[in-house]
């Protein structure tokens, strides 16, 4: 009772937080009496790593692109913290506030943004979202250009396949590997279900855990160990990467690696993650909005799918585990962060390889 307490006040105080904003910064462009640098507003979903460096990698390639924030352009940023209910109530007063352009980080966002915004009051500008289509916001699979008149961003379907192969290369032996995901999110959804198509082909058993929020990924963890996954997957789901500290402790207590498809901090206890640089992603973004800005039509903007390649490697993850994982000198020379005894070494610069695809099916 008390967490839901606790989560309703912190949802009631973001709420009043973006209001004040953005009525502040409504006032001060009406008393202005014209406006003398565009203004953007950004929605992210949640207080992750990943998140955070996407959105600061939109942010700064604006600044490189001549959109100084406070200078040449004014950036609101917004954050749910996690809470749906929030990030809707915040992306209807965005689109309500006279901005001139709209970005949304994360999946979540994009269909906050975009749901607020059907009318089409405001061009929005999306990005680090897995598969775009089946957010449900009117986007076409097979035309890139079928899209909303004022909706274009990038897609960054992450390599669920290539994770797979990875780790079935460590331990040729595996057949069953756990997922804990939140159904709620379009994201997560769209990663297990090509997980699954993956695991059938290559015959390893897929566990999977529903968990509502962040406080019950650890339940769900725990309920894969006891049916006796050999490895915990974490795919692009927002809910678990908030609790990714309790996925990788319950992990180590049963005695099996986790690996995933969003890169972290190299030492954070992960045995690998391969997938996307999100700090890159959100670069690309940035980029589409300062065309956006200088008065591209988004109209004529395909919808793309890019993914950045990041490879993280830790090999000291594989010690005490029970049973044997080991590392192939082939998959050692792909990463481009390796941790070992002596410390974290920087192989190649991130985002230097960049795949683009269309999502797994």
């Amino acid at each position: 009772m008390r967490f839901v307490l606790k989560r309703l006040l912190l949802g009631v105080l973001l709420i009043i937080s973006a209001s004040v904003v953005l009525l502040m910064s409504d006032l001060g462009q009406r008393s202005s009496g014209a406006r003398t640098m565009p203004r953007v507003a950004l929605l992210q979903h949640a207080s992750t790593m990943l998140l955070d460096e996407g959105t600061q990698g939109a942010i700064d390639r604006l600044a490189e692109d001549g959109f100084l924030n406070g200078k040449t352009i004014g950036i609101d940023r917004f954050n749910a913290e996690g809470d749906i209910s929030v990030g809707n109530s915040i992306a209807t007063q965005m689109v309500n506030g006279h901005y001139d352009l709209l970005i949304s980080m994360s999946t979540l966002s994009l269909q906050a943004v975009a749901n607020a915004n059907r009318r089409g009051k405001t061009v929005q500008v999306f990005g680090l979202v897995a598969d775009p289509v089946v957010a449900g916001v009117g986007i076409s699979r097979s035309d890139p250009l079928d899209h909303p008149p004022n909706l274009v961003g990038i897609g960054s379907f992450l390599p669920v396949q290539d994770a797979f192969r990875i780790a079935h290369e460590m331990f040729p032996g595996l057949k069953r590997v756990g997922v804990a995901w939140n159904p709620a999110e379009a994201n997560s959804r769209a990663f297990v279900e090509s997980a699954r198509a993956t695991c059938n082909r290559m015959g390893i058993e897929l566990l999977e855990a529903n968990v509502e929020n962040s406080s019950s990924v650890l339940e769900g963890v725990n309920s894969l160990v006891s049916r006796g996954a050999e490895a915990i997957w974490i795919g692009g789901d927002v809910t678990v990467n908030v609790a990714i500290e309790s996925v990788i402790s319950a992990a180590r207590r049963a005695h099996i690696p986790v690996f995933s498809i969003t890169p972290g901090k190299a030492d954070r206890g992960t045995l690998f993650d391969y997938g996307a640089d999100f700090y890159e992603i959100g670069k690309q973004t940035g980029e589409l909005a300062a065309r956006i800005l200088r008065g591209a039509d988004p109209r004529q903007i395909p919808i793309t799918n890019q993914v950045p390649i990041k490879f993280l490697l830790n090999t000291t993850a594989t010690k005490g585990l029970k049973q044997q994982w080991s590392v192939p000198k082939e998959i050692l020379g792909r990463a481009n962060i390796v941790v070992d005894d002596t410390g974290i070494h920087n192989r190649t610069p991130a985002g230097e390889r960049e795949e683009q695809r269309s999502p797994e099916k």
